[in-house]
């Protein structure tokens, strides 16, 4: 048997997480990590643009790997570095960090303007077996226990309210058990575990299937585990205030949806193919990619507004890209595990008509939240901003700013 298919073999019947790991691949760096990285600190991209001032957790689920792929898809999180806290040895490595009482952790880097510490911690607790506080499921030991560390009094109390409050929801059987305990310091884990769903995706997605981790997840949450729900999880100035929010989308509340052959006979092929059959349109070959009029983007079939293009990008995949939607009201997410090669993605519905989307994806502008919402033209319908009012838009004018972009 070749070595490699040997080692890929090998590492399948081990429990632990990092048994899978491969040696160093060779690939580049990560954008800002330099020699000095391995010193302790916390460290965030050189080159981020000093307007955005971002915030930083440290969080522990289990395998790193899948705790860096999970919060790749919360929202506000502009970078995921996995590490090693919580321990005795400075600069500890895979080889060691376990013996020295570290768990594997990663340092989440966060815009606070779309999520607050609260969703940090919801997101967690939806993302892992918050129950076992012995490991995470194939991974057993504290290395792999799940926890979160707080920076001060206030952020301990908010960790504890958010599980309170989760533990009232009565979704587990059991109850909360993750540790809360100090931020201590944060040592980068070695360059070949950084990113390693995108440079192993195949052996990845292999590991955590079979590890249950999805499966434990959407039995517990389904399509919840991708929102924050909790309030203070997002701050109010992420959606214009939540209340504001659900009083301008009142209208579309009681939007009911046409039956399938109904639906054939108003929308386009295309437009049935994408919205309802979960399709995909030809990239560029679409009437919104190029656009760049200011305006919003509303729901195909309910008429939902869903984006503006205030929040529009060149994304350079020939599809429309926004970094978010106009307030998470509008919009569901699910996980999609229809496309193996492609491994897991996270697809986006519109809230009210049920429709496909898109996907959101994690390689968006950093500065601006790092989110890629790659949508269908075929889903949406684009009114300019100097038709919203008389259209009946009026009232989201003030999610249209020009020369924002819109170029």
């Amino acid at each position: 048997m070749p070595t490699e298919t040997f080692r890929f073999v090998a590492r399948l019947t081990v429990t632990s997480c990092l048994a899978l790991i491969a040696l160093p691949l060779g690939a580049a760096e990560r954008p800002g990590s330099t020699d000095q990285d391995r010193s302790g600190t916390a460290v965030a991209d050189a080159g981020r643009p000093s307007q955005t001032k971002t915030e930083t957790a440290i969080v522990a689920g289990g395998c790193f790997w899948c705790v860096e792929t999970d919060f790749e898809n919360a929202p506000g999180v502009v970078d995921v570095i996995s590490g090693y806290s919580g321990g005795r040895r400075k600069n500890p490595t895979y080889e060691n960090y376990s013996t020295g009482g570290h768990r594997e952790v990663a340092l989440i880097e966060y815009d606070p303007r779309e999520i607050t510490y609260a969703g940090i911690v919801e997101w967690l607790i939806k993302h892992c077996d918050p129950t076992n506080p012995r490991g995470q499921f194939n991974d057993n030991g504290k290395q792999y226990s799940p926890a979160i560390y707080y920076a001060d009094a206030e952020q301990k109390k908010t960790a504890e309210r958010v599980i309170k409050a989760i533990d009232e929801m009565k979704v587990y059987s059991r109850k909360i058990r993750v540790a809360i305990e100090p931020r201590d310091q944060f040592w980068p884990a070695e360059e070949y575990h950084q990113d390693y769903h995108h440079k192993n995706s195949i052996k990845y997605r292999w590991f955590r299937h079979q590890s249950g981790r999805d499966a434990f997840v959407t039995r517990h949450w389904g399509n919840r585990a991708h929102q924050l729900e909790l309030p203070g999880s997002r701050p109010e100035s992420a959606s214009g205030g939540a209340s504001n929010m659900q009083e301008l989308y009142r209208e579309w509340a009681s939007y009911k949806k046409p039956s399938e052959e109904e639906l054939k006979e108003t929308l386009t092929p295309l437009q049935f193919r994408v919205t309802q059959k979960d399709g995909t349109e030809n990239a560029g070959a679409n009437p919104y990619n190029k656009n760049k009029k200011p305006g919003i983007y509303v729901d195909i079939l309910s008429g939902a507004p869903l984006f503006s293009s205030t929040d529009k990008f060149e994304s350079g995949t020939g599809w429309p890209s926004f970094v978010r939607p106009i307030s998470p009201l509008a919009i569901t997410t699910k996980m999609d595990n229809s496309n193996f090669f492609l491994g897991p993605r996270i697809e986006v519905r519109s809230r009210f008509g049920d429709n496909h989307l898109g996907h959101v994806f994690s390689d968006g502008p950093r500065n601006r939240g790092g989110k890629r919402f790659c949508m269908n033209s075929a889903a949406m319908r684009f009114i300019p901003k100097e038709d919203m009012k008389k259209e009946g838009y009026g009232d989201f004018l003030q999610f249209v700013v020009e020369g924002d972009g819109t170029k």
